[in-house]
This record gives C-alpha cells, sequence and structure tokens, in this order.
C-alpha cells in the first residue's frame, strides 16, 4: 500500500473520462446512520447496492470512485444559488497540465436507485422554513410550473462502493461524500450521481486515524483530478466553475 504522501493527486488523462465512465445513479436523499460526520469528520450520503436498479454496480470494483452529484435543493434552502443572482457566473478551471477537449457522451438512460442516507458537514441543523400557503391564484399557478423544473446545483464528491474493511460491514454498500460545507439538511431533494473515474481499491487499517488520512487524501485527489477543463461539466458546479465536459444530466429535466 503507497503511503499518503506518495499517493498522486491527479488521475487520468487531461482528455476527460475514459470508458466505461461515466456510471449514473439517481435517488431521493433520506435520513441515515451519521456514521461519516460522527466518527470520520467526513459526511456520507449511503446507497444500497441493488444490481436490479443499477446493473453495472454488481461487477463493480470495490474501491474508492470520484466525480460529481447534483443535488436538487429546496428553495428555502441557505445553499441553494438563484440563477438571476449572478450565483452559476462562469470560472473557468485552470488546467494543471494541458487540456484536451472531452469525448462525447452518449448513454442510455439512467437506472435509478434509492439514496437511503445523507449528512452534511454540518452537525446540528437548522429547520427548513415552509413556504407559505397564502398564494395568489396566479402565484399557485407560476408555483406549480415552476415545481415541475427541478434547480440542479453540481458539486464535486468522491465515492466508495465495497465492504469497508475497517467497519467489517457484512453487505455491499455505495457511501458518497459531497465535496462541499452545506449549511443545512436536504432530506427528500432529488440527486443525481455521475461517476467518472476509479481512484483506489478499497483497504483495511490499523486505526481510525490512518483510515481518516487515506479518506482525505481520496477528497483531494477527486478535486485536483476534477480540476481540468476537461473534467468540469460545462453546465457550472455550484462554485462558479465550467469547463468542457458534457454534465447536461445532471441537470436535465425530467
Amino acid at each position: 500500500m503507497a503511503a499518503v504522501e506518495d499517493r498522486p493527486r491527479i488521475l487520468y488523462s487531461d482528455s476527460g473520462p475514459e470508458s466505461p465512465y461515466p456510471l449514473r445513479m439517481e435517488g431521493v436523499v433520506i435520513s441515515g446512520f451519521g456514521r461519516g460526520s460522527k466518527e470520520l469528520g467526513i459526511p456520507t450520503a449511503n446507497l444500497p447496492v441493488d444490481a436490479v436498479a443499477t446493473p453495472w454496480i454488481a461487477t463493480a470494483k470495490s474501491g474508492v470512485y470520484f466525480g460529481y452529484a447534483s443535488v436538487a435543493l429546496p428553495s428555502s434552502h441557505p445553499d441553494r444559488q438563484d440563477d438571476a443572482a449572478g450565483a452559476n457566473e462562469p470560472r473557468h478551471r485552470s488546467n494543471p497540465r494541458a487540456a484536451a477537449d472531452a469525448p462525447p457522451s452518449s448513454h442510455p438512460p439512467p437506472p435509478r436507485t434509492t439514496i437511503t442516507s445523507v449528512s452534511t458537514s454540518s452537525e446540528t441543523f437548522p429547520s427548513l422554513s415552509s413556504p407559505s400557503s397564502s398564494l395568489t391564484s396566479q402565484e399557485a399557478s407560476n408555483s406549480t410550473t415552476t415545481s415541475q423544473k427541478k434547480h440542479w446545483q453540481i458539486y464535486p464528491m468522491v465515492m466508495s462502493i465495497g465492504y469497508n474493511p475497517f467497519y467489517k460491514n457484512s453487505v455491499r454498500s455505495a457511501e458518497v461524500h459531497i465535496l462541499h460545507n452545506f449549511g443545512a439538511d436536504f432530506y427528500d431533494a432529488p440527486m443525481r450521481l455521475l461517476i467518472l473515474g476509479f481512484v483506489r481499491e478499497e483497504r483495511d487499517y490499523a486505526s481510525l486515524d490512518a483510515l481518516v488520512a487515506d479518506i482525505n487524501v481520496d477528497c483531494d485527489v477527486a478535486r485536483q483530478s476534477l480540476a481540468r477543463p476537461a473534467w468540469t461539466p460545462r453546465e457550472g458546479t455550484a462554485d462558479g466553475s465550467r469547463g468542457e465536459f458534457d454534465g447536461s444530466w445532471l441537470v436535465r429535466d425530467e
């Protein structure tokens, strides 16, 4: 096993994701165990490994992956960005190496799965305010029309698929860590995952500190590997970065 300091921080070529990537998953965020936040300081969203709902996952190598998550945050969420306010102004990614065109993306409709839990970097969450019920008929009509079109926001993410040998899991699971500090929870929000590459195989560790150190490197690898034009969605991430990668599935209407 390579020492943490010896692990490369940028994976794959600058030209973008390679076959069989990208891989897709989607579902609805619900409450979970919170082990990632409480023990590791690294909040995760757990997904069941369902070979029927997500056929590719049955043969996926156990280990750590990286890519993007898009979340349709409710209008009352403090992290929701308003396009009209200029939140999505482009900020092009600088390339650590030379950039090349991303390959075209043409894939079948995404399989569906259920996201069984999510936690964010905040341990205590403020209550979300309920939308006003005193709407005029015109406002209600506009609200109905708007509600049919979700407001997706894209974030980089790192995830694991496997048994997590350190915790001796008996059931194969998938855990997602979104690389963003959210100001509140977002249970019941739709979420989509676009997996772009493989980081490393899963490992056992002699201590919790060793596990956390490796996970922190995983996060750094994800950030740096995605911080290239051909790895950044042209649709734009929540931090304003835009690139050349076709991430349209992450934000498309149903």
